[in-house]
């Protein structure tokens, strides 16, 4: 298994959750590519809920303003980003069904950027709660897939990861496709330099100022809970 400092891509839903669930450990890497999938505006402009929770008056504010905050984010953690511009299950209502995101589509995409960047270690969502999330992951799965040799490792997405049994399903599912997922044990740490990963995690967080309105005060806390990995691998038996 390479190390975290090695060439990483880490696959991310939305434009926050690279770093909601592994801000530490980007923190702690060097040479990350974040690759975030649902980035695109709807060619209509138009208003959700969620977008006016956070504070904008159309969804074109929402995605420039949140494509802002990220490379902010991902900035103080020296992470670079690859947006994709997926439409983002939100506006996929509105949108034409041409537009409409599909998992062999975000696949495809995927499968370009690692041959683009050619990594060493692939990161992805376990795909839990959100239909963004689970797509991804699905998606990831498939490109991760064609490259048997790549290393891979299943990442917790943070405000999801401790709701229950989200985590055990995702475990069952993979193993039903012939995966089989192992806590990672990342190699031990100078506690100073972990702190110091923390902390860098904590103010990068405090770039996504739209977003933390919605979530209000609390209502993000499990970011800061320790972030928890598997290695995935292809199970021995072949499945």
């Amino acid at each position: 298994m390479p190390e975290m400092r090695s060439r990483v891509l880490l696959v991310s839903p939305h434009l926050d959750d690279a770093v909601f669930g592994c801000g530490a450990l980007l923190a702690a890497s060097n040479e990350t590519i974040v690759c975030n999938v649902f980035t695109g505006s709807p060619e209509e402009d138009l208003t959700t809920d969620w977008d006016q929770h956070c504070g904008f008056s159309s969804a074109h504010e929402a995605m420039r303003t949140r494509i802002d905050e990220d490379e902010r984010a991902l900035g103080l953690l020296s992470a670079r980003s690859k947006n994709l511009g997926f439409l983002d299950s939100q506006y996929v209502p509105h949108a034409p069904e041409s537009a409409k995101p599909t998992r062999a589509a975000i696949r495809d995409a995927l499968l370009h950027v690692v041959r683009e960047y050619r990594p060493d270690l692939l990161l992805i969502p376990l795909g839990l709660f959100h239909s963004d999330h689970a797509l991804t992951h699905f998606a990831a799965c498939d490109a991760w897939l064609e490259h048997p040799a790549l290393a891979c490792i299943g990442y917790e997405e943070g405000l999801y990861r401790r709701m229950r049994g989200l985590v055990q399903r995702r475990l069952v599912d993979l193993h039903g496709i012939g995966i089989d997922a192992t806590p990672y044990e990342a190699a031990t740490t100078n506690p100073a330099d972990a702190e110091r990963a923390r902390a860098a995690k904590r103010n990068a967080v405090q770039a996504y100022t739209s977003q933390l309105k919605a979530f209000g005060p609390g209502g993000y806390d499990d970011v800061f809970l320790p972030e928890r990995y598997w290695t995935l691998e292809r199970s021995e038996d072949g499945r």
